[in-house]
């Protein structure tokens, strides 16, 4: 839920959806959808990325989204988290987007064995920053190459920081489940890292 605010049902669901406050001041519909893109817009745009892995797709997802909430505002008075709730719109749109384009996904990155062409500034030394973009960008193509079962809940678990309840409720599956697929993604990741780490 809005932090500090209660949905009112009934009558408010009829004519739209009316919220009070803290401070017991009754707020519009218009300012329910408002702070709700206020206050999640950025874990919307995030959510869009991890799959489409391209801006503008993600910028379009994110949209799209929004509307969708603005279409289905009524259920909004039923909503326990809005945050799960928006995420749960979000990742099924940009799935849906992502499996109409028949998209490959976007890594931007060449071979990891390549020196970044643009490396961000910072107090480490070149090498150890270079190290870990290298480092950076082998997790991003191994994580891409994850199947989509294991993807979806370690990309929401961890890059986007949700709790396994809420990845549980955005994805449609149990907590257990969402747990279980983390750590298997994660020992795959493990795994991967040290064939290639052997390697060199």
């Amino acid at each position: 839920m809005i932090e500090g605010r209660r949905v009112v049902a009934g009558e408010a669901i009829l004519g739209g959806v009316a919220t009070i406050d803290r401070g017991g001041v009754e707020r519009s519909h218009d300012e329910v959808l408002a702070a709700l893109v206020r206050e999640h817009s950025r874990l919307v745009y995030r959510i869009a990325y991890a799959v489409l892995r391209h801006h503008h797709n993600a910028e379009d997802a994110t949209q799209e989204t929004f509307l969708r909430v603005l279409r289905y505002s009524s259920k909004l008075g039923a909503v326990e988290d809005p945050k799960t709730w928006l995420a749960r719109i979000a990742w099924r749109v940009a799935v849906d987007r992502s499996k109409q384009h028949n998209r490959v996904r976007e890594i931007l990155l060449d071979d990891p064995d390549k020196p970044s062409a643009e490396v961000a500034s910072s107090d480490a030394p070149a090498d150890a920053t270079v190290h870990s973009t290298q480092i950076g960008a082998v997790l991003e193509k191994l994580i891409a190459a994850l199947p989509e079962k294991l993807r979806q809940p370690l990309v929401l678990s961890t890059v986007e920081e949700m709790s396994p309840r809420e990845v549980a409720a955005a994805l449609g599956i149990n907590e257990a489940a969402v747990r279980s697929r983390v750590f298997r993604a994660r020992q795959i990741l493990r795994e991967k890292l040290a064939e290639r780490i052997d390697r060199k």
